[in-house]
């Protein structure tokens, strides 16, 4: 029986990179082709949005990703008990467009 061997995949990391940016804010924009995610940081008592990443997909690897970050929050709610949300400030204010 002929079973398919996954690859290994390696992940590397620039030292700038692994680094990581602390961020509490996300805008979506899409088309039919491409979903674009721009991720920063609001500081509070100010009105503008530093960007710190800009990450460009498919709709295919954008589902792939928010099925992948609810297996985690599954996981992660399983550990440390459920993430409340009632009362918490919205992740970005804006609307999802076209």
């Amino acid at each position: 029986m002929d079973e398919q061997v996954q690859p290994t995949i390696r992940i590397t990391l620039d030292d700038n990179v692994a680094q990581g940016e602390y961020i509490n804010f996300a805008n979506i924009i899409h088309s039919p082709s491409e979903f674009v995610i721009d991720l920063g940081r609001i500081v509070p008592g100010r009105q503008d949005v530093k960007v710190y990443s800009r990450v460009i997909m498919t709709p295919l690897h954008a589902k792939q990703l928010l099925e992948a970050l609810a297996q985690n929050i599954s996981i992660f709610e399983q550990k440390f008990g459920e993430i409340r949300i009632d009362g918490a400030s919205v992740f970005s204010s804006n609307e999802p467009s076209n």
